[in-house]
């Protein structure tokens, strides 16, 4: 594959963040990033919805980061880990190409916050970097770097309503209906979705639970993704910067539906060491089917109109808050400072405070 110079120096800087580790990749974006040609001005409002999907694709970055080193193909476009042979054999029980899917998945995250942080400096906006949040635990298992993160994997809480509310042709959460849950058991308690040493490398159900946790919350992450950018863009003022949320967001869908995808293939299974139950999905209706990967037409705006389908949600009121809320609530900051708490939470009120035109 022939790389143009732009991508070529984005290869170029990620290969020298791999010698200090996966923090260099925020550490070091101002100086590296190549310059964007921006035209015209920023609303602050405009500032305020890029500087929030920046850190919340810095954050993306890191859980993708941690999937890669332990199941994805490691190489100059997405550096660090070794590799975990055994993780990797698990997770590609769902499917063989795994290995390629999170490889790339990892690789669009890293190009959404570099882009994104490269066009506010081009406009002379602040640029968002969480490095000094980097303080958590890497997994103890072999393949993985033994480096600070920004996010937790091994104590999640996965709600799973996602897969029922894509299915539904009568509710939708914009209209206040609650769906039930996938899979039940992910939750409640805190599950590891990589392994936390290589003792959780046995019994092999045990071991295929965490890889089954971690399908499941690769379509978890990407469903919120697809919705935060669709919310968003209805709150920006100028024309190029809800050309970036459109254009993101949709490669943003192009990641959940393959997820969703994919965890549907996931086995029913009983861990035998927490008890940890994956349904068979396909035993209780259409709800839970898994080949109904489409989103099936649904309740939109007002229940006096015909169903659509559509992604869901996309309420603007309260989306940035709403996705820190959900974050929280998976269990991904346990362990993170109230200062970051409170840098995530600026920058999500300043998002949802932006108005179109304001």
């Amino acid at each position: 594959m022939e790389l143009t110079a732009a991508s070529t120096n984005r290869r170029s800087f990620l290969l020298k963040g791999a010698a200090v580790g996966a923090g260099a990749v925020g550490a070091g974006l101002l100086a590296e990033a190549p310059a964007a040609h921006a035209s015209g001005g920023l609303t602050r409002g405009d500032a305020a919805i890029l500087r929030f999907l920046a850190a919340a694709e810095i954050l993306e970055t890191d859980m993708w980061q941690q999937y890669n080193e332990l199941a994805g193909i490691q190489d100059g476009e997405v550096p660090g880990g070794s590799g975990n042979p055994a993780y990797a054999e698990a997770v590609a029980v769902l499917d063989e190409d795994m290995a390629q899917y999170i490889h790339d998945n990892t690789d669009d995250e890293i190009s959404h916050f570099t882009f994104i942080n490269a066009y506010l400096q081009a406009h002379g906006a602040e640029t968002v970097n969480l490095d000094r949040f980097r303080t958590l635990p890497s997994s103890r298992a072999t393949g993985a770097q033994k480096i600070g993160r920004l996010t937790n994997l091994m104590q999640l809480t996965i709600n799973t309503s996602f897969w029922t509310r894509y299915r539904s042709d009568s509710q939708n959460t914009d209209l206040g209906d609650v769906l039930p849950p996938a899979v039940p058991d992910l939750a409640t308690g805190q599950h590891p979705a990589i392994p936390r040493s290589d003792a959780d490398l046995h019994p092999n159900k045990h071991l295929q639970a965490i890889a089954n946790t971690a399908g499941f919350h690769f379509a978890w992450i990407e469903q919120g993704g697809t919705s935060l950018y669709a919310a968003l863009a209805q709150r920006v003022t100028h024309r190029e910067v809800l050309r970036i949320l459109l254009s993101i967001g949709g490669s943003e869908i192009m990641h959940f539906q393959t997820w969703q995808d994919k965890a549907g293939n996931a086995p029913a299974l009983t861990d035998p060491v927490t008890g940890l139950t994956f349904p068979d999905l396909n035993a209780d209706g259409e709800l839970t089917q898994t080949n109904l990967i489409m989103p099936e037409p649904t309740v939109f705006l007002d229940r006096k109109f015909p169903v659509v389908s559509i992604i869901r949600p996309t309420e603007t009121k309260g989306a940035a808050m709403g996705a820190v809320k959900a974050l929280t609530g998976d269990g991904l900051f346990i362990g993170q400072t109230p200062e970051f708490f409170a840098t995530l939470t600026r920058l999500a009120r300043e998002a949802d405070h932006a108005r179109h035109g304001g």
